[in-house]
């Protein structure tokens, strides 16, 4: 992976981290809603919810914008997708270090030099 590969993954992660940005992306990847709207599902100030809103944004998870005085989100789907392909290759590394250390458990008189 190249660095902005990286710091795209860290944005998602740091973005995914949260149960609450979970929520609105889960959310808005069902619809757009304004982030008013969004803010009426939590139990914490509309500024809060704003911030969340604001870090999925960074992480290029989801979209805003403007229609009148109100702030529209949509869930971007093929970041989403992004996301799930990266933990895909990761799964597919991990398993193959799994299978690896399968066949080494399995023929104990290969040892490694």
């Amino acid at each position: 992976m190249t660095a902005t590969d990286e710091d795209r993954a860290d944005a998602w992660f740091h973005a995914l981290a949260d149960r609450t940005r979970r929520d609105i992306l889960r959310r808005v990847l069902a619809g757009e809603h304004s982030v008013s709207a969004l803010a009426q599902n939590y139990d914490m100030s509309f500024a809060a919810v704003q911030k969340h809103v604001a870090v999925l944004e960074r992480a290029g998870l989801l979209s805003k914008r403007r229609q009148g005085r109100e702030a529209l989100a949509s869930g971007d789907v093929e970041a989403v997708r992004s996301v799930g392909a990266m933990l895909t290759e990761l799964e597919a590394l991990w398993r193959g270090r799994i299978s690896r250390m399968d066949e080494l458990l399995a023929h104990p008189d290969h040892t490694q030099r």
